[in-house]
């Protein structure tokens, strides 16, 4: 995802991509679906390494891999196709970092 997360956003950023965002007005969809994969990329590098045996940071992984399809990837085809109707699919991404982040502040709950 980090690696993804860095190729789009050269892409976005430099050549063809970037001049047909800039055409069709999407750049800014686009530099925000990066700007929300790469930290959350980090996110779920970071529970791999150090808390992937607790069901409840297994939970937030998914939570977060979901959120990175869904709000970074919709915004990578709304931005890229023009297809509108990918932005009612966005805040579910969003919800599902929410979600994954609370996950994260209960597991640290008593500590």
């Amino acid at each position: 995802m980090g690696f993804l997360a860095i190729a789009l956003g050269a892409s976005g950023a430099h050549g063809p991509v970037h001049d047909k965002l800039v055409a069709a007005g999407e750049l800014a969809h686009w530099e925000t679906a990066v700007q929300y994969q790469l930290p959350h990329a980090v996110v779920l590098l970071l529970l791999t390494l150090l808390a992937s045996s607790k069901p409840i940071m297994v939970w937030a992984w998914r939570l977060f891999f979901v959120g990175i399809l869904l709000f970074s990837g919709s915004l990578y085809v709304l931005a890229y196709t023009g297809t509108k109707w990918l932005g009612a699919v966005t805040p579910l991404g969003g919800l599902s970092f929410m979600a994954a982040w609370v996950l994260i502040a209960m597991s640290a709950k008593g500590k």
